[in-house]
């Protein structure tokens, strides 16, 4: 038996394993690398990179997803080519730290489209906000009818990144 088959076999085998074990195998990495880089890859293309037959790979990213290892695909826009150019950290001091207050402040952040991302944080401040935005007036804008308004606020500070260095997200 050739090695390329007897890998199909094993992972064939393996494949309802990972419905029953929580735990990831050596090909299940591989898949999820290969598919954070390239997300609109074939199963044949994704099999090719693991050493797997197209329809293993399929069996296996299908199991990923039903235990919600691969939570979805997306898209992943130029924000420069949409208008916003700036990165801007936006770090939130709460009034208290109650479950009443963050969740209010987070169902809140949540409606504001400029937020790419929102950190509970633990030390100095309590929440890190990132938002893209079209430059200083745009963020001007997003501070006063958004940032400002935001329940259980008592402070905000923000920081502009001078240039994007790595976003690991993005590659």
């Amino acid at each position: 038996m050739g090695t390329k088959r007897a890998q199909n076999i094993r992972s064939a085998q393996q494949t309802s394993r990972i419905e029953q074990d929580s735990a990831l195998d050596e090909l299940d990495d591989a898949i999820l690398r290969f598919l954070e880089r390239n997300g609109r890859a074939t199963n044949f293309e994704v099999g090719e990179a693991v050493g797997l037959s197209a329809s293993a790979a399929s069996r296996r990213i299908l199991a990923l997803e039903q235990a919600g290892t691969i939570r979805g695909y997306r898209a992943q826009i130029d924000d420069r080519i949409m208008g916003r150019h700036m990165t801007v950290y936006i770090r939130v001091t709460l009034e208290r730290q109650s479950a009443s207050v963050l969740g209010a402040f987070e169902a809140a952040v949540r409606r504001c489209h400029s937020i790419v991302s929102c950190h509970l944080m633990a030390g100095q401040y309590d929440y890190m906000l990132v938002a893209r935005v079209g430059g200083i007036d745009d963020y001007g804008r997003l501070h006063q009818s958004e940032l400002s308004r935001l329940p259980g606020v008592t402070r905000i500070e923000t920081s502009f990144a001078l240039r994007d260095v790595l976003d690991a997200s993005n590659s």
